[in-house]
């Protein structure tokens, strides 16, 4: 499962990779558009995905910064958006290259943010949501850009590992 999940991680930013060349060539107007995307427009859903990653690594590796609510605004700035977005997968890559199948099968505890419980789950079922939920939202902004008018992505696991994941097959 090491392997899987390192995968998963190099997936995770070839597509954001992809997800942010195309959001570079849109206007500000076109990024800030509400298209009906869950959390409304581009620029909504790329700080929710930053900010959904931010909280479960903070869960995971008890560092950094968690923000509290998930539909937080974390950047205006498209270019500071990227940035972090670029280091949060690079957070992601190392964070999982540290990983044992020992860490994987154990059991992890933390509190959820919307409506605060504790849950207490096997570290590799929560990364498994935790890639899941990247790939959800990444599908929302891939319908925003076709909303837009723009060329489709192409974002299938198959074609990351065909390229740039040829290592992972």
């Amino acid at each position: 499962m090491l392997r899987h999940y390192r995968m998963f991680a190099a997936y995770n930013r070839w597509a954001n990779t992809q997800v942010y060349a195309a959001a570079a060539e849109l206007s500000d107007a076109e990024f800030r558009n509400d298209c009906g995307a869950f959390f409304g427009s581009l620029h909504r859903t790329l700080n929710h995905l930053l900010v959904a990653d931010r909280i479960w690594m903070k869960r995971f590796s008890g560092i950094g910064e968690a923000p509290t609510t998930l539909d937080a605004v974390l950047f205006e700035d498209r270019d500071a958006l990227a940035a972090a977005r670029k280091a949060e997968d690079e957070r992601i890559i190392a964070w999982t290259g540290m990983l044992d199948e020992a860490a994987l099968a154990a059991n992890f505890t933390y509190v959820t943010v919307v409506q605060p419980a504790e849950i207490t789950q096997p570290l590799s079922s929560a990364l498994a949501h935790f890639f899941n939920h990247q790939t959800h939202h990444r599908g929302q902004c891939h319908m925003t850009l076709t909303a837009l008018g723009k060329p489709s992505l192409t974002l299938d696991l198959i074609y990351f590992l065909r390229s740039d994941g040829r290592e992972w097959m």
